[in-house]
């Protein structure tokens, strides 16, 4: 099978990013977009995907960390689009229910093609570290959309919003493996339609 790598840039007045993203990698990451606790949830997420994955952002960052953070959200998006190419053999639906501590978080993917969001994943502090809380949200939107997916998030418990946040990257990792996982029982893509 060919190797599921994409990299992608885009460049911006307000951001300068580029990404590499190998959906068959080993958890290998390497992140500079300076925000530190999104380098942390992006760590977390190659880690717990098994994706290599290299996030390069030079951001506005002297205005807020929205810009840098939405934007590696689309490029992001973009590369999983790419990598996953004509979704040939994947499982296409994905979802986890992680615990972190007692935070449990589900996430649910489906590779539909159709970009769609929703998340009850309640936060109760502005900030973690130097990442708005309100940015996860934006984030995963922004992914969604760039890369033509249905993604949920549902909070079952938790108040502590660090565990609610990296519970989010993880679970959504974990559900993106699956459904990029290939299936040798599937023949063409996963869809009655016989596209996707």
């Amino acid at each position: 099978m060919a190797d599921r790598v994409a990299t992608v840039e885009r460049n911006t007045k307000e951001t300068k990013i580029k990404v590499r993203l190998n959906l068959d990698g080993s958890g290998q990451c390497s992140t500079r977009t300076g925000v530190g606790f999104f380098d942390h949830m992006l760590d977390g997420f190659a880690r717990h995907g098994l994706f290599d994955l290299e996030v390069v952002c030079d951001g506005d960052l002297h205005v807020d960390s929205h810009h840098s953070i939405e934007d590696v959200g689309i490029v992001l998006g973009e590369a999983i689009k790419k990598a996953v190419g004509d979704k040939k053999g994947i499982r296409r639906y994905g979802s986890c229910t992680l615990p972190m501590d007692e935070a449990l978080i589900l996430c649910a993917v489906d590779l539909s093609g159709r970009p769609y969001f929703e998340s009850d994943v309640c936060f109760t502090v502005p900030k973690i570290g130097d990442m708005d809380t309100e940015m996860v949200r934006d984030f995963f939107y922004a992914i969604t959309y760039s890369s033509g997916m249905n993604l949920h998030f549902v909070q079952h418990r938790g108040f502590n919003n660090h565990h609610l946040a990296e519970g989010s990257f993880k679970s959504f990792a974990k559900a993106l493996d699956m459904a990029t996982t290939y299936d040798d029982r599937i023949t063409g893509v996963l869809s009655t339609k016989g596209v996707i």
